[in-house]
């Protein structure tokens, strides 16, 4: 942590209360399966080019440790398909040669780099059936284990390419696949597969022609000879979408011109944003040629966007490769390696809905000294060396991957959660459950398992912990026994832990958020608005929130009878009937209900766990969006390819009215009360709301002795729907208050309470309201008690008098960011994420991030107003490493909001430090009605974006 001017704590109840474990309840949710998961896998490539010739004592090993069911237990394989540079050049620049696939082509004596036009594919000659043979070494040792078989290329052999290298062209940002190749790259793919398929007696289930082609990461740089590379590094292809899709095409003709059963998946994309240019850009006939959709996660902005591009192209997707360090060098204790991977593995679970999920590389060269591969051992190990002397190491990260593939098996099913630190799956036979949860906090955590929406929870049912430390891996502890529906267990800090579940299974009837016969409010997340019929009943628009309002309910009706993911739904209008649906043209119209409903009227809903959800329409693959990003009553709302953004999520409530809640009342003999106009509803999450409600008063004699009079009455849903209402009234006489108690701290005026409690002879106690005396001139300003004298008053008038004592006190320091009425804006914000999740209390999630496909911005500003002025003590930032790397501000500026409306600094600009995520705790000590944190990023060791898990502002407040 790095303070900037020093803080002491203001009392000793603060510091004990930060030592102490946190509770965290995580609700499991059945109801929201994804589809069947295929499992674990990774790219073999580069450590098995490196390895594949080892001695046996070696490279046994690292299969077991890779593959087998004590290690990664992976059951996915990616071989790629080397595309190789000519004769004439040294590979040393690849790595070392270890990022040098060898291709299955044979130039004929004296080719180089010049001679793209020689190769024949009918012309035996031109093939080198003995090419790779370190690779094909592993496919014969996990073939046994592997239940999905995909090839992927990197780049086309080097005569295929625009640069005649296979590691890029001259200009990374250039098309580097030959267009007149394009049919013969398509070609090497085919034959290469359909002969490894006859020698090795595999079967590839899906090929990847592409990987990250619309980047600028593959460039070419030449020494003086203008001939030897000297940059590169690895091997690599710019393709933009339109010669994407000339790959694909040709591919696809190939493939189904062969005797093959494989498929095309695509596009192996850097990240979720770059991927959704790419498909965009697509063709239906592109896009129905690819089988598979494949993403990285490199960058992790617009995942959910992906997500819903797959739903509406109703394809499987794959998170197909990834990998990072979250340290600097090489660590092997360090357990922030091992969270940081456990985190990115939880986040893409939740955000992308992928089918599998797989590494890059967990086999790395240890004498590059980086932590990017889980195993390390040495790439140029001799067939002399042993164990000990080419000895394998692990880090952290090769411990938390187990914590998820040891449990979460191929044919379980991911299910919803509404914790971001946890990843759920259900077995495949139904029965049990696997659930990891990351603790990135320091402290330990009290983790309750709510597994309340199973439909059944055995007596006897079970929850074992698997936990991965600092202090071991894989720490198999007690079982714990489930109480009712919930089990709880205490964490560690900076650790992942398995729980494994068993004696439940099923899906509760009232678990799924979409029930038969009831009606939901689409609360625009980015507007703040509720989703209503446009004035002409067509279309829909924005409007403001209005509980009593039947036009801004909706019946959702599930038309699939299961409990995924990909369920399909209609969405109706619970005012008119009239249905939403998408046009021929692509826009939200609201169509008659009078046939079933059309896959135009069918509606996909996407949903992180939050209460949130994105509507993405089966016939089109749009998703419902906030044109513009409107905010005004009456903005239209139509449709748009998905991007993550909050102007096309929803938070979605039960708007069912169950029941009319009872209400308590108070009287005295001889007056009749005057019962209020509304009661709260009784919802599907408890009571809230006010239902206008009619009451049948008794006869006035009722109310002439002490007693307790029942008033029955009736209350009116929005719908229409009448509820028994119930009040029950307490007739008694009063003759004294309680007195109240109120906590300040030295200097500061208490708000008092408005009401006390008149304390009745038969023992009712009725909140009335009460007017204080003015508190004398400084008061409040020594530590001690302060009594106030006020008057109460019956609601018939009757005054009665009332006492407050005020206690002051040491003040504490609370954390005012998370309380209600607060605000916050930023100058930018990356789509998908909130400046809102900054104040949610977590200190370890991606709340906030600038990130953009453009110019990253130089200069971000995040505000956070409170309701009122507070006496603000410091303002804590909490940065966050994407995938390791320093995803920081150089400098940060805090400034606060002083009485005159000024801003003004709080102390000078603090840098910013690189590696471990930093902490900066920044002295503020003013009243301020706000504060915000000023940065300026690309100038120094970071990447260019900021993200941020949170901002904590602290302020005095009386003691508890």
């Amino acid at each position: 942590m790095i303070t900037a001017s020093a803080l002491p704590l203001i009392n000793a109840g603060a510091s004990a209360q930060e030592t102490e474990a946190t509770d965290v309840r995580v609700t499991l949710d059945p109801s929201y399966r994804g589809q069947e998961f295929e499992g674990w896998g990774t790219s073999l490539v580069w450590f098995a080019n490196a390895t594949g010739g080892y001695p046996d004592e070696i490279r046994n090993q690292l299969v077991d440790m890779v593959f087998g069911a004590e290690g990664l237990n992976l059951n996915i394989a990616r071989y790629n398909i080397g595309g190789g540079n000519a004769p004439n050049i040294d590979n040393e620049y690849l790595r070392g040669g270890a990022s040098a696939v060898p291709g299955y082509w044979a130039a004929p004596d004296g080719t180089t780099h010049e001679d793209k036009d020689w190769w024949d594919p009918e012309n035996p000659e031109h093939w080198n059936w003995d090419a790779d043979a370190n690779q094909r070494w592993w496919i014969d040792q996990i073939k046994a284990d592997v239940t999905h078989w995909e090839a992927f290329s990197n780049s086309p052999p080097y005569f295929q390419t625009v640069s005649g290298y296979a590691s890029g062209g001259f200009d990374a940002n250039t098309d580097q696949i030959r267009t007149e190749s394009v049919d013969e790259f398509a070609t090497y793919l085919t034959e290469v597969m359909a002969h490894l398929e006859a020698e090795h007696g595999i079967e590839f289930d899906t090929v990847d022609p592409l990987n990250e082609p619309n980047t600028n990461y593959w460039g070419t740089q030449l020494g003086a000879d203008g001939v030897q590379p000297t940059g590169g590094g690895q091997e690599g292809a710019h393709a933009g979408p339109e010669l994407q899709q000339l790959v694909i095409n040709a591919l696809a003709a190939q493939l189904s011109e062969s005797e093959l059963d494989t498929v095309i998946s695509a596009m192996d994309e850097t990240n979720p944003g770059k991927f959704t240019t790419n498909w965009n850009a697509y063709t239906e006939e592109s896009r129905a040629n690819v089988e598979q959709m494949n993403v990285h996660t490199y960058g992790t902005g617009g995942r959910t966007g992906v997500r819903d591009l797959a739903k509406g192209s109703d394809k499987p997707l794959w998170m197909s490769e990834v990998g990072g360090a979250w340290t600097d060098g090489q660590d092997y204790t360090s357990m922030e390696n091992g969270l940081g991977m456990a985190t990115r593995i939880t986040d893409d679970l939740r955000e992308l809905e992928p089918s599998a999920w797989v590494l890059w590389q967990p086999i790395e060269d240890k004498n590059l000294g980086h932590s990017w591969g889980s195993i390390q051992l040495p790439f140029d190990c001799t067939a002399e060396d042993t164990l000990e002397t080419c000895g394998i190491e692990t880090n952290t990260k090769y411990h938390t991957i187990r914590n998820f593939t040891h449990y979460i098996e191929p044919g379980d099913f991911i299910i919803g959660t509404d914790d971001t630190s946890t990843t759920a799956a259900v077995k495949a036979d139904g029965s049990g459950a696997s659930v990891v949860y990351t603790n990135n906090a320091e402290g330990a955590v009290n983790v309750t398992l709510d597994l309340s929406k199973f439909d059944s929870v055995k007596r006897g049912a079970t929850v074992t912990p698997v936990v991965t430390s600092a202090d071991g891996a894989l720490v198999e502890g007690e079982p714990v026994r489930v109480r009712g529906d919930a089990a709880t267990l205490t964490v560690p800090g900076k650790s992942v832990t398995t729980f494994i579940v068993e004696g439940v299974s099923g899906v509760d009837d009232d678990a799924a958020m979409v029930q038969d016969d009831h009606v939901y409010r689409f609360d625009g997340v980015q507007s703040g608005k509720s989703l209503a019929p446009s004035e002409d009943g067509t279309g829909i628009v924005l409007k403001t929130d209005d509980a009593s309002s039947a036009a801004q309910l909706w019946e959702v009706e599930r038309l699939t009878d299961g409990y995924s993911n990909r369920e399909l739904h209609s969405i109706t209008n619970a005012a008119n009937g009239t249905r939403l649906a998408v046009s021929d043209e692509g826009l939200a119209v609201l169509e008659e209900a009078e046939d079933d409903p059309s896959e135009a009227a069918q509606w996909y809903l996407s949903t992180t766990g939050d209460g949130t959800y994105v509507p993405v329409n089966k016939a089109t693959g749009l998703v419902l969006d906030v044109w513009g990003e409107a905010t005004a009553d009456g903005s239209p709302v139509q449709t748009y390819t998905p991007t993550a953004a909050s102007n096309q999520r929803w938070a979605v409530t039960d708007e069912t009215v169950l029941d009319a809640a009872s209400i308590e009342a108070y009287t005295v003999p001889g007056f009749v009360p005057e019962l209020p106009a509304t009661v709260p509803g009784v919802y599907r999450d408890g009571e809230r709301g006010a239902l206008p409600v009619t009451w049948r008063m008794p006869n006035e004699s009722k109310w002439d002795k002490t007693g307790t009079v029942t008033v029955k009455g009736t209350a009116t849903d929005p719908l229409g729907n009448t509820f028994r209402a119930k009040a029950v009234v307490s007739v008694d006489t009063f003759s004294e208050t309680a007195t109240a108690a109120a906590k300040t701290y030295p200097g500061f005026t208490p708000d008092l309470p408005v009401t006390v409690i008149a304390l009745g002879d038969r023992g009712t106690e009725a909140a009335v309201p009460v007017v204080w005396e003015a508190a004398p001139e400084g008061a409040f300003d020594d530590y001690g008690t302060v009594t106030l004298a006020g008057t109460a008053t019956l609601l018939d008038g009757t005054e009665l008098p009332a006492l407050i004592e005020v206690e002051v006190t040491d003040p504490i320091e609370v954390n005012v960011a998370v309380n209600d009425g607060v605000t916050t804006s930023a100058t930018y914000t990356e789509p998908g994420y909130s400046t809102e999740a900054l104040r949610n209390g977590n200190l370890t999630d991606k709340a906030w991030s600038n990130w953009k496909s453009g110019p990253f911005n130089t200069e971000e500003t995040i505000t956070v107003t409170l309701p009122e002025a507070r006496d603000v003590t410091r303002v804590v930032s909490h940065f966050w490493s994407d995938g390791g790397r320093n995803s920081y501000a150089d400098t940060l500026q805090v400034q606060y909001l002083d009485a005159e409306g000024v801003w003004q600094n709080a102390g000078g600009v603090v840098d910013v430090p690189t590696g471990e995520a930093p902490i900066i705790d920044v002295e503020v000590n003013a009243e301020a009605s706000a504060v915000r944190v000023a940065m300026t990023a690309g100038s120094g060791g970071t990447v260019g974006w900021i993200i941020l898990s949170e901002i904590e502002v602290y302020a005095k407040a009386p003691a508890v």
